[in-house]
């Protein structure tokens, strides 16, 4: 009997701490707010970066201002064409150039709506945020299993995506501070 009271209570511990950890602001909210900020200051909807950490790989964002945040990343084929774009501070056409032409299987895209960073979980009747990646989207709108995913499934695509969309939001924030 006091075998399964404490697995009972070992149970109930685990539950205890891992509701605090989901509750946890994810790593991409503040450097969203931060970058959204820095385009509203700087009076600009658009950025782009070159992904320092991979060859031939740029970064575009585009920004509705409190509205969202959408961000591509992706290789491109003729990388030399969006340097000169990027020394011009071409940053719109980057992003456009990026979601038309890049390499498919490298491009993650990222709709981040409100432009605060990926929300695992979302109130009835809101907008929820997207992460692609080589094709497979994961809508965050905690129906998991309408996306024929497991909740562990979801919410390790959601902890990816958050990691890889903050890594994303630090480059194209460097750049911009670069500019200004």
């Amino acid at each position: 009997m006091k075998a399964v009271a404490r697995g009972c209570l070992a149970g109930v511990f685990a539950v205890s701490l891992s509701a605090p950890a989901q509750a946890q602001e994810p790593k991409s909210a503040p450097l969203a707010k931060q970058l959204a900020a820095a385009l509203d200051a700087a009076k600009i909807d658009s950025i782009a970066a070159k992904d320092t950490t991979a060859p031939d790989v740029f970064i575009g964002a585009l920004y509705f201002p409190g509205v969202q945040l959408l961000v591509v990343s992706a290789k491109y084929t003729a990388p030399i064409l969006l340097l000169d774009k990027l020394a011009k501070k071409e940053y719109r056409d980057i992003y456009i150039d990026l979601n038309s032409a890049s390499v498919p299987e490298t491009k993650i895209f990222v709709k981040d709506l409100g432009a605060d960073g990926l929300k695992a979980e979302r109130s009835e009747n809101q907008p929820y945020d997207a992460y692609e990646v080589g094709g497979k989207r994961v809508m965050f709108n905690s129906d998991w299993k309408a996306q024929k995913l497991s909740r562990e499934d979801y919410m390790k695509a959601f902890i990816a995506g958050d990691e890889r969309y903050s890594q994303l939001l630090s480059a194209l924030l460097a750049e911009l501070k670069k500019t200004s």
